[in-house]
């Protein structure tokens, strides 16, 4: 049965947070002069020489009208990398604890263990990019602290069977943690929805996608209030800056624009799909629920350097296990996807001349 007590690191249990003043006076006041700020202002149009709110509740709770999820079971994080990070620091003990990634997968999960000396375990997805249900239960021990899954996942783009999910949950009493950074270009449904069926469930979302904020660094984290608490005990006092407070709840005010932009990014995500499957040179374009497609090509480390010679960057996968060949292509903008297709065209055109010339 699934008890955050026996996962919490034993210094974390103890462990008392440090006070901010923002902490300890939440009100307003008509002078501020508890936090040894610059009361003089600061050189900027707009004075920022006030610490911002710790625990941002005014995003929260604008998110909240968004996700339907109440503000006390959400953390926003400077990037999804700090809700992985701060994950490792709550729960995983250095040099004892370890837990299981599905590879291919987003390195900041391997990144952030190895920083923290955390063991990784690698369960492999199989070849149709599903999860290893069998390998992922021989790896889990009483040390197995988090099961990291990415759906839709990063590199290849599919979404993992919710079924399979739902399996690592009931089976598992350590976190789950299900990133979900591509979940609005997705045919699926987001797994928020079982934060109260499943004391043991994360869920991770971004602002960095389809909101288009990846500047701005905003990462938010859902779960139950109990593992949201102990998040905030170990968290930086101000992780999150008063300017990007501000500028994400003008964003969160423009969702209309935002699901607009998904609908034309999924549409041309299609188009370019069509389009690869007709070149000679792209031996399989893998299903994507993502802004992105993994394509697998002939001579993928040509093809990616030649687009580089044209000016044109694409992730090149091709190193990673069961993604051999592939380059992995974001959805641009139509003249940046134009571009793109026309490039490799060339790039095509080129490989028929030299073998024509060689034939003759």
């Amino acid at each position: 049965m699934f008890d955050i007590n026996n996962l919490v690191r034993e210094n974390i249990k103890k462990l008392t947070p440090y006070s901010s003043a923002r902490d300890e006076f939440k009100g307003e006041a008509k002078v501020y002069l508890d936090a040894n700020e610059n009361s003089l202002g600061s050189p900027l149009m707009k004075w920022y020489n006030r610490y911002p709110d710790p625990l941002q509740w005014k995003v929260k709770e604008k998110l909240s009208e968004i996700k339907t999820v109440p503000p006390q079971n959400m953390f926003l994080g400077n990037g999804s990398d700090e809700c992985i990070d701060l994950l490792y620091r709550a729960f995983c003990n250095p040099g004892k604890d370890n837990v299981i990634i599905c590879p291919p997968t987003y390195g900041m999960y391997e990144v952030s263990a190895n920083i923290n000396d955390v063991e990784v375990r690698k369960a492999p997805l199989l070849d149709d990019f599903q999860l290893n249900l069998a390998h992922i239960e021989q790896l889990a021990d009483a040390n197995t602290k988090i099961i990291w899954i990415c759906s839709p996942n990063n590199p290849t783009g599919n979404s993992l069977n919710r079924e399979d999910i739902e399996t690592v949950l009931n089976n598992f009493n350590g976190l789950v943690v299900v990133d979900e950074a591509y979940i609005n270009f997705s045919r699926q449904r987001s797994f928020l929805k079982e934060l109260t069926d499943y004391p043991n469930l994360v869920v991770m979302q971004t602002l960095s996608k389809a909101w288009g904020l990846a500047g701005l660094r905003l990462g938010m984290m859902f779960a139950s209030e109990a593992i949201i608490n102990i998040i905030n005990k170990v968290k930086p006092p101000y992780n999150i800056g008063q300017h990007t407070q501000e500028i994400v709840l003008q964003a969160l005010e423009n969702t209309d624009q935002v699901n607009d932009m998904i609908m034309m990014i999924v549409d041309m995500r299609y188009a370019l799909e069509d389009v690869f499957n007709q070149m000679p040179i792209v031996e399989k374009v893998y299903p994507s629920d993502a802004n992105f497609l993994l394509v697998k090509m002939q001579n993928a480390d040509d093809v990616y350097n030649y687009l580089l010679n044209e000016g044109i960057v694409v992730r090149n996968r091709s190193k990673v296990a069961l993604c051999e060949g592939g380059l992995r292509i974001t959805v641009g903008t139509e003249q940046e996807n134009t571009a793109l297709v026309d490039a490799l065209g060339s790039y095509i055109g080129q490989l028929k001349f030299e073998k024509a010339t060689d034939n003759g």
